[in-house]
């Protein structure tokens, strides 16, 4: 069942109460909706395993079993009472019981420290350091009524995802490491592209609101859903089609639950979105860990002890922070490429070091990456190509990433091993949005299906591509280049370097796309100015 109007429209009041009542900040806001979502849904969780539990005659303990020692005397329902009853800590029984200051002390001392200790008992402990940030009893109040008008518990997942996104989309800013909310139709579009599997593992080590993991989880779901089970929903101004799974056996279920999906994140706001966005669609056990991988290392017993796949990802999918800068001294020796600390080269050299052999990887990069002339980019680069096989660059148009930035990028798709021999170049003029400021205006024309089905058959591409007339126009959007070309290029992977002229493209060049390639230019020359700098300090101290 899709997200219904009401709700959308519960959500925007709910935004705007916040916004209007002195609480700006869009991802704070987020935050603090995903765990009052959170209080309101365990109940009926709760129950439901209740339920189950004595179905199958199994023992359950509800987590609202037994005392709640009170942190806050001023909490007491009389004086010198030092506990209530775990039942005490329902959404039911308070958040229609109180209101103003009782209501802020109550969740702020309580309801948060009990929802801690319920959260510290699983997978990961996604409440970790959260803390009450609606303090104003008035809103607090409004807010809390307006969500258990949203009635969430009479929906199913889908829909409750759906409308957590709804939440997410409202992020409109980057974040201060360079990290911002990815398109989930650029998201669609990479994941298809990579087809992860049923029993594959899943990673995205910048993991940000999950959206790539959530994209995966609902393909491998339209992939093993009988044609009942697959519907066509509106998401972002557009039709798409989404499956229940209803293929999957328990135990795939199971292992989709439990053994699929895996990130981390720097910021543990996002940790606390991400982890939300995935226990509102059922995947309440999927680890999203708040790590720093490129600072923290984990030999294999650590793997073992956190459950994590010893020999690497069967697929990784991430949108890792652009123009990020590290403490040379904090990065580890795993992803350190020559004396870089640009974050976009070390996440892609960790990325490669954490794909299992064979495994495959789509990557968004910034145009910088692929024909950077530094040390660092040239090396990655080398790697890449003669340590792995590079299948495609995707070319995205400038402005996909408004409005949070305005870089040019591309995404990178390689397996792990082996030598690249060619790579195939897509390049996208039209996303199926407009490219203005905000780019959420959907529009007719969009290069993406075409191009992702032109990625699905490579192999009739090229034999096509080879027996081209190479004095005619070329007019498809896709074209090729052997791995001699790229070393003899510097292994530059630009993909306009290697598209066939035409005297309507050299008469006609977009000057969007000059504009692009000269910030990407910027960009390189600032990164070398800062290392000289750097270079320079060291020398004088």
């Amino acid at each position: 069942m899709p997200m219904t109007s009401e709700m959308r429209r519960g959500v925007e009041q709910i935004r705007d109460y916040l916004y209007g009542g002195g609480y700006p900040d869009p991802v704070s806001n987020a935050e603090q909706l995903s765990f009052l979502f959170f209080f309101y849904l365990i109940e009926g969780i709760d129950r439901d395993n209740a339920l189950r539990a004595h179905a199958t005659k199994r023992e359950f303990r509800s987590i609202f079993a037994g005392e709640w020692r009170l942190k806050n005397p001023l909490n007491a329902p009389t004086e010198g009472v030092k506990a209530i009853p775990g039942d005490r800590l329902r959404w039911s029984q308070w958040a229609n019981a109180m209101s103003g200051e009782n209501l802020v002390r109550f969740v702020r001392d309580e309801v948060f420290a009990f929802y801690e200790e319920v959260a510290r008992k699983s997978a990961v402990n996604f409440m970790d350091g959260s803390r009450l940030g609606i303090d104003d009893p008035t809103v607090l109040t409004q807010v809390v009524t307006l969500i258990d008008g949203l009635r969430l518990e009479q929906a199913d997942s889908d829909s409750k995802g759906d409308l957590f996104e709804h939440v997410l989309k409202q992020i409109k800013q980057a974040g201060e490491l360079g990290q911002f909310r990815t398109p989930r139709h650029v998201i669609r579009a990479i994941v298809e592209m990579l087809d992860p599997k049923i029993g594959e593992t899943i990673y995205d080590p910048a993991a940000g609101t999950a959206g790539f993991l959530v994209a995966a989880y609902n393909h491998i779901r339209l992939a093993n859903s009988s044609p009942h089970g697959i519907e066509e929903v509106e998401a972002d101004g557009k039709v798409i089609t989404r499956g229940h799974g209803d293929r999957l056996s328990a135990a795939q279920f199971e292992t989709l639950a439990n053994g699929t999906f895996y990130g981390n994140d720097v910021d543990p706001k996002m940790v606390h979105l991400a982890t939300m966005n995935l226990f509102l669609r059922g995947l309440a056990n999927v680890r999203i860990r708040k790590r720093n991988a490129l600072t923290t290392a984990l030999d294999r017993q650590q793997k073992g002890d956190l459950g994590l796949p010893l020999d690497g990802f069967d697929v990784i999918l991430a949108n890792p922070p652009f123009s990020g800068k590290l403490d040379k001294d904090r990065i580890v020796d795993d992803v350190k490429v020559g004396t870089t600390t640009a974050t976009e080269l070390l996440f892609l050299k960790y990325m490669m070091e954490n794909l299992r052999p064979g495994g495959r990887c789509g990557v968004i990069v910034p145009e910088g990456v692929l024909f950077g002339s530094t040390g660092a980019h040239k090396e990655l680069r080398r790697q890449l190509i003669e340590n792995h096989s590079v299948e495609a660059v995707l070319s995205l148009p400038g402005g996909v990433f408004q409005p949070y930035s305005g870089v040019k990028t591309s995404v990178l798709l390689f397996r792990k091993g082996g030598a690249t021999e060619r790579v195939m170049f897509l390049h996208a003029d039209n996303d199926g949005y407009k490219l203005d400021a905000n780019h959420d205006t959907p529009i007719e024309a969009d290069d993406l299906p075409g191009l992702v089905a032109a990625y699905g058959s490579q192999e009739d591409r090229w034999e096509y591509w080879t027996d081209r007339d190479e004095t005619a126009e070329w007019t498809e959007k896709w074209w090729f280049a052997e791995a001699g070309q790229l070393r003899a290029d510097d292994f530059n992977l630009s993909a306009g370097r290697y598209r066939p002229m035409s005297q309507t493209q050299v008469d006609h060049q977009n000057p969007m796309e000059l504009l692009d390639e000269l910030k990407a230019i910027e960009t390189e020359i600032k990164e070398e100015l800062d290392a000289l700098t750097d270079c320079l300090r060291e020398v004088r101290a």
